[in-house]
C-alpha cells in the first residue's frame, strides 16, 4: 500500500484549516488504496492557527504540527512539510480551501500513469486582479529564467514522488523557491484540471513585497541568465554609447557652428549612470545572497512538532539535526 503526505503551509487559517483537513479525510475513506499522513505547518501566524493544529494533532493521530519560531514564508514552510514526510508522494496544497483536495485523485492518477510531478490547473482562478497579476510575473519569469515549458501551468496545489522530494531537501541554502527545485529534479511533468473555488475568508498574505522577494528567490538561487542579460544590456549601451560618439565627431566637422548639445550629454550620461548602477545592484544581491548562505543561515527555525497526540519541543535551525 503507497502512502500519500499532505504538506500544508498555515497562515491565518484558524478558521478554514480544520475544513481542509476534514475534506482530506473525506476523500481519503474512498481511496483505500493509498494510506496516508498530513503535515500541517504554521508559519508563525499571529492568529490562532497553531491553536487550531494543536486541537487536530490530538484528535487525529495522522497529523504532525510543526510551528515556526518566526515568519520564514511558504516556500520554507513546504521544504520543512517535505522534510518531515515520507509518504511515497507528496501532495502539496493551501490551507485557505481554494485548492480543492476532494480532487487530489486527479493528481494521484498522473503519477501513477508515470509522471514524476503534476500541477493543478485552473480553469477560472478565483484570486484577486493583484494576485492574478503576481502569477502572470512569476509565469514568465519561471519560463525564461528557469526555462520552464511554456504550456506548463505552475500552482501552489502539485504532488511529486519521493525521489523528487528527496532531491528537494537536498537544497540547505537560504532562500528555497520550490518550484525551481522540482524543475531542478525532473522535466516529467504534466497539468491536470481541476476547480479553483473562492476564498472562504481574509485576504492572500503575499502583499507586493513578498512577491518581488519570492521572484528574486526565484532567479537568483537556480539562474544566472539575469547577468548574462545585464552584461548584453551593458554590451549595447557601450555599443550605442560608441555610435553617439562618432555622430557628434562627424557633426561636429560637418557644421563646427553648432554648439554641442547639453541636453543630449546629461541624457546620455543618466542612461548609462542609472544602467550601471542597476548591473551593480543585481550584481550585488547575488553577493549579498552568497554571503548569507555561507553564514548559514538557516532555511527555518521550528520552535515546536506536534506529533500523534505528543508535543516536542525543539530549536532547530535545520531540520532533524
Amino acid at each position: 500500500m503507497k502512502k500519500i503526505s499532505f504538506v500544508i503551509p498555515c497562515y491565518r487559517s484558524e478558521h478554514t484549516l480544520p475544513h481542509v483537513v476534514a475534506e482530506i479525510r473525506e476523500k481519503m475513506k474512498g481511496l483505500e488504496q493509498y494510506e496516508y499522513d498530513i503535515f500541517l505547518v504554521n508559519d508563525c501566524s499571529p492568529d490562532d492557527t497553531f491553536g487550531t493544529i494543536r486541537r487536530l494533532c490530538g484528535e487525529f493521530e495522522n497529523i504532525t504540527g510543526i510551528s515556526f519560531a518566526r515568519n520564514f514564508g511558504q516556500h520554507a514552510a513546504l521544504m520543512a512539510g517535505l522534510r518531515h514526510s515520507d509518504g511515497d508522494y507528496v501532495v502539496c496544497l493551501d490551507d485557505d480551501g481554494q485548492t480543492p483536495a476532494d480532487e487530489v485523485d486527479k493528481l494521484l492518477a498522473k503519477l501513477e500513469e508515470g509522471y514524476d510531478a503534476v500541477y493543478a490547473r485552473y480553469e477560472h482562478k478565483q484570486h484577486s486582479a493583484f494576485r492574478n497579476m503576481g502569477s502572470k510575473v512569476n509565469e514568465l519569469m519561471t519560463r525564461v529564467m528557469l526555462g520552464k515549458p511554456a504550456d506548463l501551468y505552475i500552482s501552489s496545489y502539485f504532488a511529486v514522488k519521493r525521489f523528487v522530494v528527496e532531491d528537494m531537501v537536498r537544497y540547505e541554502n537560504s532562500y528555497p523557491y520550490v518550484i525551481g527545485l522540482v524543475l531542478r529534479a525532473t522535466r516529467n511533468i504534466t497539468n491536470v484540471a481541476v476547480n479553483h473555488r473562492e476564498r472562504e475568508e481574509g485576504t492572500s498574505g503575499y502583499t507586493l513585497k513578498k512577491l518581488v522577494g519570492l521572484w528574486f528567490n526565484g532567479f537568483t538561487a537556480f539562474s544566472v541568465k539575469p547577468l548574462r542579460i545585464a552584461t548584453a544590456m551593458g554590451g549595447f549601451s557601450a555599443f550605442i554609447g560608441f555610435l553617439y560618439g562618432i555622430y557628434t565627431i562627424v557633426k561636429r566637422f560637418v557644421n563646427p557652428d553648432v554648439p554641442l548639445g547639453f541636453s543630449s550629454t546629461m541624457a546620455a550620461l543618466v542612461f548609462f549612470g542609472g544602467m550601471i548602477m542597476l548591473m551593480l545592484g543585481l550584481i550585488g544581491e547575488y553577493i549579498g545572497r552568497i554571503y548569507i548562505s555561507l553564514n548559514n543561515s538557516p532555511q527555518y527555525v521550528i520552535r515546536e512538532t506536534i506529533a500523534q497526540r505528543e508535543t516536542v519541543g525543539t530549536q532547530e535551525g535545520k531540520p532533524d539535526e
